[in-house]
């Protein structure tokens, strides 16, 4: 991502941005579907690990494991959902 932002003299927020605009708008652009679901791969992480640890809960190496392997096989999905969602017009 880095070297792709700086490659358009942009910023790398700059860059994301205008890359999941462009994928959010359905148009084919390789690099910005990639990022976007690596984006969303990042929220799963954070949603499903954060609140248990919230809530004082631990989390074996095991499980840690387990949800990586979710998160992998599950960011596709999530990013075309929310893809689906934006061009439904929501506004989360």
């Amino acid at each position: 991502m880095l070297a792709a932002a700086e490659s358009q003299g942009k910023a790398p927020s700059e860059w994301a941005r205008d890359a999941l605009l462009y994928a959010a708008r359905g148009k084919q652009r390789g690099d910005g579907i990639a990022t976007f679901a690596e984006i969303q791969a990042l929220r799963l992480l954070l949603i499903n690990t954060l609140e248990p640890l919230l809530r004082g809960d631990e989390m074996t190496a095991e499980q840690f494991k387990e949800m990586l392997r979710y998160v992998k096989n599950n960011k596709r999905k999530a990013a075309a959902d929310m893809l689906a969602s934006y061009a439904e017009g929501a506004t989360e």
